[in-house]
């Protein structure tokens, strides 16, 4: 496949145009935030589903400001809300000398182009052909084998972040080094420290490499497991859509704005786990703050207690991640974002929608989930899987 000719269209340019200038540029997708809300009057919420105009201001006001329509999830081939529950365990295929499992993934790079936001294509590099890749998860011990195949145009490898051989580093120039088009490589390691960790491509460029899309979640749960909640893995990401070095869109799952359109739906009262993750490229930090709540925080996930407890805002490097835990008190809809206005702008702000217990299956049914998904929410650890 082609990638799509970048537009002549710069992010740090976009508020000195005026909204009709911006509109040709970026068709459907316009970003109606700053020069609108100073120009032009409030522009006319459109549907947000359960969001009633009668809702508090906050949510009006943001939701003028959101991206315009809805992305095609099935032409795109994935989800974010399946993939925040979307966990990959691999096949078991045996057991080790020392008695832990074999755990086997087949995973195969290529080229592909992915709609970011509504009518707004990115040539994305990707993993299994989605981005993030697929979310990887075993158990402390585990041996994990890694088929990798290179379908793409490029070289490329993959990186996981935790101890490994040397040769398993997957470190373009070093050892086995890149993975060329059309060739394989299986890397083999076991499975530690437990945490919520990463892997991605590390070949030249770098930034290349990542910011195209090439990167995904790598959980590994520890032997004892972690107690019962409803775990979500949010991966921060940014897409560069004119390749001038500075983001255009920002999202949590890929695509912008998502989960203001569709509230992620979850109980009043029951602990929520997030597996949060930066791969953000070009700029130096991100960050995630809850309204309304305060989290527990377990930074890089290697601890089974707090290393942060009752905040309600953690700011990530790229390549930093931890783990949230937190309970919602009351029931009704509470935004999270990062707290950068701009990435919050164009694209990085969403919804919990916390319901009671009794209302809980008309809450998933309202954003197009089902009980598949509320098991895989609750029953993510791969602890259960080989129990």
């Amino acid at each position: 496949m082609q990638p799509s000719t970048p537009k002549g269209f710069s992010r740090r340019r976009f508020v000195g145009l005026g909204l009709g200038g911006a509109a040709a540029l970026v068709g459907t997708t316009v970003l109606q935030a700053a020069q609108a809300q100073a120009n032009t009057p409030t522009p006319t919420p459109h549907d947000m589903g359960a969001m009633s105009p009668d809702s508090e201001g906050e949510y009006d006001s943001h939701t003028a400001a959101m991206l315009v329509g809805a992305v095609d999830h099935e032409r795109n081939g994935f989800d974010p809300m399946q993939m925040l529950v979307d966990w990959d365990y691999g096949s078991q295929t045996g057991a080790a000398e020392n008695g832990s499992a074999i755990r086997e993934y087949d995973v195969s790079a290529g080229d592909i182009e992915i709609e970011i936001a509504p009518g707004l294509f990115f040539p994305a590099w990707a993993y299994n052909a989605r981005v993030p890749g697929p979310t990887i998860r075993c158990v402390e011990g585990d041996h994990l084998r890694i088929h990798f195949a290179n379908y793409g145009s490029h070289p490329h490898t993959m990186h996981f972040h935790g101890f490994h051989p040397a040769e398993m580093d997957g470190v373009s120039g070093e050892y086995r080094g890149a993975v060329n088009p059309g060739d394989s490589f299986t890397y083999a390691f076991d499975a530690d420290p437990f945490g919520c960790h990463l892997y991605h491509c590390h070949a030249q460029p770098l930034k290349r490499h990542i910011h195209k899309g090439m990167y995904g979640a790598f959980i590994i749960d520890p032997l004892e497991g972690r107690p019962p909640a409803r775990e979500l893995m949010m991966i921060m990401n940014a897409f560069d859509t004119n390749f001038d070095g500075g983001n255009e869109i920002y999202a949590v799952n890929t695509v912008g704005h998502e989960f203001m359109r569709r509230p992620i739906p979850i109980k009043v009262g029951e602990l929520v786990r997030i597996y949060l993750i930066n791969l953000v490229e070009f700029d130096l930090i991100n960050s995630f703050h809850l309204h309304a709540h305060f989290f527990d925080y377990y930074d890089t996930g290697t601890t089974l207690q707090p290393t942060s407890r009752m905040i309600d805002t953690i700011a990530q490097v790229q390549g930093q991640r931890g783990i949230l835990e937190f309970r919602s008190r009351y029931p009704g809809r509470y935004m999270f974002h990062a707290h950068v206005s701009e990435f919050a702008e164009l694209g990085w702000m969403g919804f919990f929608n916390a319901v009671r217990p009794e209302d809980y299956d008309a809450a998933l049914a309202e954003v197009g989930l089902d009980e598949e998904w509320d098991y895989k929410s609750t029953h993510g650890s791969a602890v259960e899987q080989e129990a």
